[in-house]
């Protein structure tokens, strides 16, 4: 169990997981990042067409939470409440370019 950053899939369909991330006790990133990647790897995600992340993060965590999973899925976005979607932003698939807005 991590203390300082939790995570938890909240839907997987096609290929597609959504993930639920979020801070826990408050802490410096020097702390968090390795909780991050703590609590993503307890979900022992295999991979698959995509991996949107939703919920708030230090961009530290972000950075590290993507390069956790870049290589296991073919695209990685993050959700982005004034656009009300998941904007790409690692991508190995060229229908679904860095910048492209998923709704």
């Amino acid at each position: 169990m991590t203390e300082y950053f939790h995570a938890e899939i909240l839907d997987q369909t096609d290929g597609v997981v959504t993930v639920q991330i979020g801070f826990g006790s408050p802490e410096a990133n020097t702390k968090i990042v390795p909780d991050a990647i703590a609590a993503l790897g307890a979900l022992n995600l295999k991979g698959g067409r995509g991996i949107r992340f939703t919920g708030p993060a230090s961009l530290p965590a972000a950075m590290a939470l993507a390069h956790a999973v870049a290589h296991l899925f073919g695209y990685v976005a993050c959700w982005d409440p004034k656009l009300s979607g998941y904007v790409v932003a690692v991508s190995h698939d060229p229908a679904l370019p860095p910048g492209q807005l998923l709704t």
